[in-house]
């Protein structure tokens, strides 16, 4: 039994609010503050009881989300280039980050000059700009899109009962 697991949780108006883990949920549960949508296979056992662990939880009151600003950090960045090396277009967890205008020749750290490379092409690209190091980019670094459904895109891969709540991707 995980109890860091992740939940999603709905508002009452049933689209997705946040992600949170099984401790957290199953206090909004018992105190009355969200019913259980979607439970896990598993069951958490206490002294006196027994719940199915939740997967998804809807909260009864509303409330009101706030507009989310991404920070640019490397998890944010791998899944905006979907875990791929925007160079060969290998699908890894071994990436790394490159600055497509480098550092040194004043490339910013910035979401537009940032694109995530396995250590390969990092290596061969090296110092150098892209059309220097003969590589091409397969998509064009960018601000991650304005998508209510974006934060949670990240989680689908292991929670594939959230699929009917958080719409599919949309294309760059």
């Amino acid at each position: 039994m995980n109890l860091k697991s992740d939940v999603l949780v709905l508002n009452s108006n049933f689209l997705p609010l946040n992600v949170t883990k099984v401790r957290r949920s199953m206090m909004l549960i018992i105190n009355g503050k969200a019913e259980l949508i979607e439970p896990k296979e598993e069951i958490i056992h206490t002294s006196t009881d027994s719940f199915a662990m939740p997967s998804i939880i809807r909260l009864f009151a509303y409330i009101k989300p706030f507009n989310r600003t991404i920070k640019m950090t490397r998890s944010e960045l791998f899944t905006r280039d979907e875990q791929r090396c925007q160079y060969c277009g290998v699908v890894t967890k071994d990436l790394t980050l490159d600055h497509v205008l480098p550092r040194s020749r004043g490339g910013l750290y910035i979401w537009e000059n940032i694109v995530s490379a396995c250590i390969k092409c990092n290596h061969k690209k090296a110092g150098r700009t892209p059309k220097e190091a003969s590589m091409r980019l397969l998509t064009k670094p960018s601000t991650p899109p304005h998508d209510p459904y974006y934060p949670f895109y990240r989680f689908l891969d292991n929670n594939k009962e959230w699929i009917q709540w958080v719409p599919a991707k949309r294309v760059r």
